[in-house]
């Protein structure tokens, strides 16, 4: 009991560390303003710089999806409505998820081996002997380049993901183009792509406010920085399954289906 109360305690400590970093970023964006070329930089390296990733893991995932359903649903003469399944998974769960875990496995090592590595080799004392706090030069530009560039990622994890479903699907199973639009256009609605965008927008939070915390609080040199390095995919990696159950539960009350 006693283990286990100290790794409750320990997880609250941490969570509130986090709330904290991110509430000071959000203070510093209305009282500091926003570095435009810092923020453009890091939407160019985010959202850019991840785009084979979300391409290939989009069209890949909407791919073997849609395989597997036409299997399962061709046996109960349902193999037209493939392509409505597999749109709304993706725009509701599917891409949210994956791009999420791909960006904080791309994305938020290297903002928590950039940030450690300045931490260890004392350059973030540097910044605040200039009277520069790190949090408005260093974690702020991070965050905003984040909350553009998720969204988008996401949007077009969900084009490509229905691009390959209808590849599969109609040019590779046959299922007739007009039966597989026709039931996309039925079923998914503006609430599915808004389900997915609004866990894809705080997932991106998520994911940077663990990178950017574990990379301040890096210590002991070289070895420090490859556990913060770790520690931030880990963390945000589970994070983002842990939470997109209860945002799940929590967006279905919020937005329900038609």
């Amino acid at each position: 009991m006693r283990i286990l109360g100290r790794v409750f305690l320990n997880f609250v400590r941490y969570l509130g560390e986090v709330a904290s970093l991110t509430g000071e970023v959000f203070s510093s964006i209305f009282r500091q303003g926003i570095r435009a070329g810092l923020a453009g930089r890091q939407i160019v390296d985010i959202g850019f710089g991840s785009q084979p990733v979300v391409v290939v893991t989009g069209a890949f995932t909407g791919a073997v999806f849609t395989a597997q359903m036409y299997y399962q649903f061709v046996k109960l003469g349902m193999e037209s409505v493939v392509g409505a399944v597999v749109a709304i998974a993706t725009c509701r769960e599917l891409a949210p998820v994956i791009v999420g875990l791909m960006v904080a496995g791309r994305v938020g090592a290297a903002m928590a081996a950039e940030i450690g590595t300045m931490k260890v080799s004392q350059q973030i004392d540097a910044l605040r002997g200039m009277a520069v706090h790190p949090v408005d030069y260093l974690v702020v530009p991070r965050f905003l380049g984040m909350m553009v560039s998720m969204p988008l990622l996401i949007a077009e994890s969900i084009v490509f993901g229905i691009g390959a479903s209808y590849v599969v699907g109609v040019l590779l199973f046959r299922i007739p183009s007009a039966w597989f639009w026709s039931h996309i256009e039925g079923w998914t609605g503006l609430e599915d792509l808004a389900f997915g965008m609004i866990k894809g927008f705080l997932f991106g939070i998520g994911i940077v406010a663990v990178a950017c915390h574990q990379g301040l609080a890096t210590e002991h040199g070289a070895v420090g920085v490859g556990r913060a390095t770790t520690r931030s995919v880990v963390i945000a990696s589970l994070g983002i399954l842990v939470a997109n159950f209860f945002l799940t539960l929590l967006l279905n009350e919020i937005l329900p289906a038609d």
